[in-house]
């Protein structure tokens, strides 16, 4: 007579055989995979350095986290994609400060008119405590923020010369999707239409808008000179990109894989603006070659620009947050 089976024992049994013919898939599991989104072409140094940054990880995880990169809006503009990554659909993103002010309207104080003397205090601030404090903001909203990259310093392009504000009267301007932006040009009397970074080119094509701004890199890679008979160096206002997580996702990493991944981003940083700065100077020319006359504002024409948007500052600084507003300001005429 056979001998009855313990219900015990076979609960025993089937627990050992679910748990061994899990194991592959767990094991299988511990490999982690993030798509990671930027808004320029291939052959910037976002993508650049975005390439370091997925290479750099993939050695020091062994394999174990890949990283794979969509340029050029591939997944949607900086705005969708950021609520993307609120969702964990999207799990890396360099996204403009800009374009995050809808999300968290502290983070635009990057882009207020002439906050930053010049890109190496600009790095001071933002690789320091303000701008720990400013990346911190991005918790609420459900993103993880860990360091800057940039674009540069914004240049302005018209189908005329600009030498001081009041050229700017009565011009449409294209501009971000951003409230500090649009009163930045309402502060000169010019009127500013957002469109879509994708959508700017063709704008100025067809006479949509008559001028607008941008870093050297976009003015070249996006070949908005094409379209435009002037362009004025200014360094009026500061393009930084948020690096950014989706937190939902980071969240479910383990420790390690979360201080590698921040390790790598913030230590790929320096990389990313010396390839920007790199570059700028080839720009210029490309941009000059193209029949674009190029100027610069004098001492006493960027002083008229800085008066004509000072106010811009006093406006947005409730709305930015008082405290930050005095810790960024403190902290700029130290690094001064």
């Amino acid at each position: 007579m056979k001998k009855p089976i313990n219900p015990a024992g076979l609960k025993t049994l089937l627990g050992s055989v679910a748990l061994a013919a899990l194991m592959p898939a767990t094991l299988a599991s511990a490999d982690v995979h993030l798509k990671f989104h930027h808004d320029l072409p291939e052959d910037s140094a976002q993508h650049l350095a975005a390439e370091r940054f997925r290479d750099t990880v993939a050695e020091r995880s062994n394999g174990e986290i890949t990283v794979e990169i969509f340029p050029n809006n591939t997944l949607g503009d900086d705005v969708q994609v950021t609520q993307q990554m609120q969702m964990g659909a999207v799990e890396a993103a360099i996204i403009p400060t800009a374009k995050l002010s809808g999300f968290v309207p502290a983070m635009q104080i990057i882009d207020l008119p002439f906050l930053f003397p010049s890109p190496e205090v600009a790095h001071t601030i933002l690789d320091g405590q303000p701008g720990q404090d400013l990346l911190e903001t991005v918790d609420q909203v459900g993103l993880r923020g860990v360091t800057f990259w940039e674009s540069g310093f914004k240049q302005f392009t018209c189908n005329q010369s600009i030498n001081g504000p009041e050229d700017f009267a009565g011009r449409k301007v294209r501009v971000m999707q951003s409230p500090i932006i649009m009163e930045q040009f309402e502060a000169m009397d010019a009127n500013p239409v957002p469109i879509a970074f994708g959508e700017t080119y063709n704008a100025l094509q067809q006479g949509v808008v008559d001028c607008q701004e941008n870093p050297l890199v976009s003015i070249a890679k996006m070949r908005f000179y094409e379209v435009q008979s002037d362009m004025v160096i200014s360094n009026h206002a500061y393009l930084g990109y948020a690096f950014l997580f989706s937190q939902r996702w980071f969240d479910s990493l383990s420790e390690e894989d979360q201080a590698l991944l921040t390790e790598v981003a913030q230590e790929t940083t320096d990389f990313e603006r010396e390839e920007t700065a790199r570059r700028e100077a080839d720009y210029v020319a490309t941009i000059e070659e193209s029949g674009t006359h190029v100027s610069t504002l004098s001492d006493d024409q960027r002083e008229a620009f800085r008066e004509a948007t000072a106010p811009v500052h006093e406006a947005f600084a409730d709305e930015i947050g008082a405290d930050l507003m005095q810790e960024f300001q403190q902290a700029i005429a130290e690094a001064e």
